[in-house]
């Protein structure tokens, strides 16, 4: 019905992945003509081709329901689109999804059909509908046991997303932890789950530190032990101070309510992606020379 040599050329013409364009051949009986406007028609051509554009702004969400509860992050090129009603519908509808569904991969969820079309069609068609690029970028799925408590904070609309989960305690102490988590970004929740690399590094350069203040061998060991010890305590949960009262730490205000962390999970929009300077001045003069 159609070639290999087919699909790599309605690829070309359209920007589309390798799979969409198969099926756009697939449901068109190989005509090409066909098969472009039925990419068209479902959004998935205009949705690729805005695929090198930076999508570093959106929102997080999180939704607990019994012992289950998800975080998840969606991506937009521009703040305005995050504010925007069917974005963020569309943000919710995602949460309910996976926390009424076992998916445990974001291909999973972009590839589950809910009403005879995949989230990945419905998200398609949300970009051509918005003209922006849209992603689905991250989730985790959180469970707890019986006796265990979940903890939830959302900063700035969902700028910044956090879940905890306590054992003992109550609703209320839970919360305490997971505004502490917004607020102080702990990047572990205890010194085991800092990865040994980042330790390792960290303690070359305070050892170099050190060594370059010209202090004398032993004292010098036990100045790196010091503030390689003041490092965990900015960076892991259980040892922050605790933000509502300074003299005590995170962990010791937990037990002093009969609880004790057991994970923490903490989501910002756009960490970790580079995000795109604009030059509008430029932007102008192209658009004008162009």
């Amino acid at each position: 019905m159609f070639k290999a040599s087919d699909v790599k050329e309605l690829r070309e013409k359209t920007g589309a992945g390798m799979l969409d364009c198969k099926k756009a051949l697939e449901a068109t009986e190989g005509n090409m003509e066909a098969a472009v406007d039925w990419l068209r028609e479902k959004g998935i051509a205009k949705a690729a081709k805005k695929e090198s554009r930076i999508a570093a702004e959106g929102l997080c969400q999180v939704k607990t329901e019994g012992n289950k509860a998800v975080i998840l992050e969606v991506n937009s090129e521009t703040d305005f689109v995050a504010k925007n009603e069917e974005f963020t519908n569309f943000v919710d509808y995602l949460v309910d999804v996976v926390l009424n569904n076992d998916l445990a991969t974001v291909e999973d969820v972009m590839n589950f059909n809910d009403g005879g079309e995949t989230i990945s069609e419905k998200l398609a068609a949300l970009v051509a509908k918005i003209g922006e690029k849209i992603s689905f970028r991250r989730f985790n799925v959180i469970t707890k046991s019986d006796d265990e408590i979940f903890g939830t904070y959302k900063h700035m609309g969902g700028k910044i997303i956090t879940v905890v989960v306590i054992k003992g305690g109550n609703e209320e102490v839970a919360k305490d932890v997971a505004m502490q988590a917004c607020a102080m970004n702990p990047t572990a929740l205890n010194r085991e789950g800092v990865p040994a690399d980042v330790v390792e590094r960290e303690s070359h350069i305070i050892k170099e530190q050190v060594m370059a203040e010209g202090k004398p061998e032993n004292i010098a060991e036990k100045m790196v032990t010091g503030r390689l010890n003041k490092f965990y305590k900015e960076i892991c949960l259980v040892e922050q101070d605790f933000i509502k009262d300074s003299g005590m730490t995170v962990a010791d205000y937990v037990k002093n309510n009969g609880g004790e962390i057991v994970s923490m999970i903490r989501y910002a929009v756009g960490e970790g992606i580079e995000k795109r300077q604009d030059n509008f001045a430029e932007e102008v003069m192209a658009q004008i020379n162009g």
